[in-house]
């Protein structure tokens, strides 16, 4: 109870709402989003480690194993996600249809919706997570070398004459043009 009293000795009690007093099924609702987040936060960080592009976690093969842990764990978060929206909507609708049911009534929100859209993207780009481990294969990366310009002769340097230049044209060093 928490109770404040006036200067003319009336007393007002009400009692104490918790975070910890609440149903069972928005207690479960809230584990599942918690687990949910964290989840997120770590298929991110596992996420960043197994992308080809950073340089850390190893060999390629270690990275494609890194990255599909990370859309396993993105999946988990997803599915947490889904089924608390889920278990909360489920309990909505049937209190808002039931006729015997006299309390206040909710209806579904932008939160709910929003949150089955987050899900549904964090399976996806699981999905797409774990699906990348197939596009790798033994062979290594091809790298791609410079070749710069067989000659480097600009418009000012040519000679305008019917009769070809057999001497061969100028190489200049790369300060020349600075």
């Amino acid at each position: 109870m928490n109770c404040a009293g006036n200067a003319l000795g009336a007393f007002h009690c009400r009692p104490h709402l918790t975070i910890f007093k609440v149903e069972g099924y928005i207690q479960a609702c809230r584990g599942l989003m918690i687990s949910a987040v964290c989840l997120g936060f770590f298929g991110a960080v596992f996420g960043l480690v197994g992308m080809k592009c950073t340089k850390v976690g190893g060999s390629d093969q270690t990275k494609a194993k890194i990255a599909c842990l990370a859309g396993l764990i993105f999946i988990l978060s997803g599915l947490c996600s889904m089924t608390s929206c889920s278990l909360y909507a489920n309990r909505i609708t049937s209190e808002f249809f039931d006729p015997s049911f006299v309390a206040q009534k909710y209806e579904l929100g932008a939160a709910l919706f929003i949150g089955w859209a987050g899900a549904s993207l964090c399976i996806i780009g699981g999905s797409i997570f774990c699906f990348s481990i197939a596009e790798t294969s033994n062979s290594p990366r091809r790298g791609y070398a410079y070749n710069g310009a067989a000659s480097v002769m600009s418009s000012r340097t040519k000679v305008h004459n019917s009769v070809p230049d057999k001497t061969p044209p100028k190489h200049f060093d790369k300060n020349a043009y600075v």
